[in-house]
């Protein structure tokens, strides 16, 4: 559902990445960027919070297995969650984001509706879902603090559309999802395209850092991934992955961002969540290659080879 709620809970024990439900004593993020906008008073505000963290499962506070927070920008993992790129959108405006949500492999859903975010710091985007346009919307600067507040407008996500583009009326099919965006000038400056994703096929690999201290104690974060042969990210992929560490350095540990996963974040193993997770790699006090490989039933294999140094 994509209605604005407080507390909502779901089978899964997992929240909505359409970013319009919100804790009890919280807010929505607009609530905030638009008090900074409009009111001179206003000079920051304060987002609980940046990652999320074990403990204070909210809403799933007695629901065991839910034992991390799920209000973070970034996940248990490290790895960025939808808004993370709303907030992106807002704070760098310098930079450019083009960001579409949700994935799009719903199968089962066919011919029903199924809205599509944009989350830029452009002004206007124009949505299409296998070549046909579903029409442009354009961020509406008409929208304040004091025109904003009441319960219909907040019901009717006013607010979000000063500073998300929203398409409400979208209908799934598999495909290819893509979006323009357009400058104040209606230049055409940038796309982006999403594809329904194929059946798992491989592992992908992609360190943040190939180069660390042969200092016995620096990390290389590396992003797991399931792609199909097309390489197109697997969003329901849930493979568990085994890590092998030859050379030297050795596995730390691991995360794959699900507040109700019980692997351990130790063991060289565990199951990729919404497609990805994250391996982290330390290096020994030798300098010298280290190799990760990655494998998983069913699978093609994936290795990274990490340099490790003085």
């Amino acid at each position: 559902p994509v209605v604005r709620r407080s507390m909502p809970k779901y089978p899964d024990h997992q929240s909505s990445s359409y970013d319009v439900e919100h804790c009890g004593w919280s807010n929505l993020p607009e609530d905030d960027f638009i008090q900074h906008e409009d009111l001179p008073y206003c000079i920051g505000e304060f987002v609980w919070t940046g990652f999320d963290y074990l403990g204070e499962p909210t809403p799933y506070y007695s629901d065991w297995p839910s034992h991390s927070s799920l209000f973070g920008i970034i996940d248990l993992a490290g790895i960025p969650k939808d808004r993370y790129y709303l907030y992106r959108s807002h704070w760098n405006k310098d930079v450019e984001t083009l960001h579409i949500l949700p994935h799009w492999n719903w199968e089962g859903r066919e011919g029903e509706v199924t809205p599509v975010f944009v989350y830029t710091n452009y002004p206007t985007a124009e949505l299409f879902i296998n070549g046909k346009s579903q029409g442009k919307r354009t961020k509406d600067l008409s929208v304040t603090v004091h025109n904003s507040g009441d319960s219909l407008s907040t019901a009717n996500f006013k607010r979000q559309k000063r500073y998300r583009l929203m398409w409400m009326d979208t209908k799934y099919e598999p495909g290819t999802v893509k979006v323009i965006a357009y400058d104040k000038d209606g230049n055409a400056v940038a796309e982006k395209e999403m594809k329904t994703a194929g059946k798992p096929y491989r592992i992908e690999l992609t360190a943040d850092r190939d180069k660390i201290m042969a200092d016995g104690k620096d990390l290389s974060f590396v992003t797991v991934k399931v792609v199909d042969k097309d390489g197109n990210l697997c969003p329901t992929a849930a493979n568990e992955i085994t890590f092998k560490v030859k050379g030297k350095g050795y596995y730390r540990a691991g995360a794959n961002g699900d507040p109700t996963s019980l692997e351990s974040f130790q063991a060289p193993h565990m199951k990729v969540f919404s497609g990805m997770m994250t391996a982290i790699v330390s290096s020994t006090e030798e300098p010298g290659k280290i190799t990760l490989e990655a494998t998983s039933k069913g699978l093609k294999k994936a290795t990274l080879v990490i340099e490790s140094g003085k």
